[in-house]
């Protein structure tokens, strides 16, 4: 799966002033990753406010992002959930067509057990057309994904690859070290993106990436060469704006950020709602010195 090797981006789904859908918007992001670097795009995942969009909005936003990325870069798709039946049974009727992989989070509020994660994955797995990466988020799942049920599902030969967020640099290192070597450990946590490739991983599904593509990609890229020295100059260069994106939600501080480049405006869907105006004028100071 050398398409899903550098940085991913998960795209934001840009809404206006009344709560639709930016098209325009969307395509100006799309075409803004495209002319900076980024290697894919991952569609539809928590960034892109998948659970506060409407099926047919998820249709729209999936035509708008194939025509504006034009067959440019490879698709990632996110079908994801917490009930077992109703994953397996979208990803057998979706139409998958143009997308080259599947990311599925671990299932949200249910809290299962480790064997109940290998199952869920396990009839994930028998039912996807495409490839799948496993999706750990801890932090918005409520359960952390062993890394002795990562090995077993790694087994899977459709199972290609995992989506690392729970932050623990440690848990990463021990999945790089005892997967299957074309298994592909790709960061979730931007912070230490860098220092997960550096120790062997696949690169980054990026949030601050979408703003930062340039540097964010190009530093991946190093790292992913074994040049420390220039991927970490690179990282302390964007490190205070990962914090900051993340400070009050995501993909709210995101999308302030982007705001500031004039790639879309920053409304949210409720019940997430916008950065108050301190955190917004440290995303813009921050840009200003970025860019001197």
């Amino acid at each position: 799966m050398q398409d899903l090797i550098g940085t991913g981006v998960a795209l934001v789904t840009p809404f206006n002033a009344q709560g639709a859908i930016d098209h325009e918007a969307l395509s100006r992001i799309v075409n803004h990753q495209v002319d900076n670097g980024v290697d894919y795009l991952v569609v539809l995942g928590t960034t892109g406010e998948s659970v506060t969009l409407s099926k047919e909005e998820k249709q729209e936003v999936i035509k708008t992002i194939k025509k504006a990325n034009d067959g440019r870069l490879p698709l990632v798709i996110g079908v994801g959930g917490n009930d077992t039946a109703v994953v397996v049974n979208e990803l057998k009727t979706a139409n998958l067509e143009g997308f080259v992989a599947v990311l599925s989070v671990s299932p949200a509020y249910n809290k299962p057990t480790q064997e109940g994660i290998f199952q869920h994955f396990k009839a994930v797995s028998e039912a996807s057309p495409l490839p799948v990466i496993l999706y750990n988020v801890p932090g918005r799942t409520g359960s952390n994904m062993a890394v002795e049920t990562v090995v077993r599902l790694s087994q899977f030969d459709n199972v290609v690859a995992i989506k690392e967020a729970a932050g623990d640099l440690v848990q990463a290192m021990n999945m790089i070290q005892y997967t299957p070597k074309d298994f592909l450990v790709i960061s979730g946590d931007d912070m230490i993106a860098n220092a997960m490739t550096l120790a062997g991983g696949a690169g980054v599904i990026s949030v601050i990436g979408q703003a930062m593509a340039q540097d964010f990609s190009d530093m991946i890229r190093y790292s992913l060469n074994g040049d420390v020295g220039e991927s970490y100059e690179l990282h302390y260069k964007i490190a205070a704006s990962i914090d900051m994106i993340f400070e009050q939600g995501n993909p709210c501080g995101i999308k302030a950020l982007l705001r500031h480049l004039g790639l879309c405006d920053d409304s949210v869907r409720l019940p997430l709602v916008k950065v108050d105006e301190d955190l917004s004028s440290r995303l813009k100071s921050f840009l200003d010195q970025y860019e001197n």
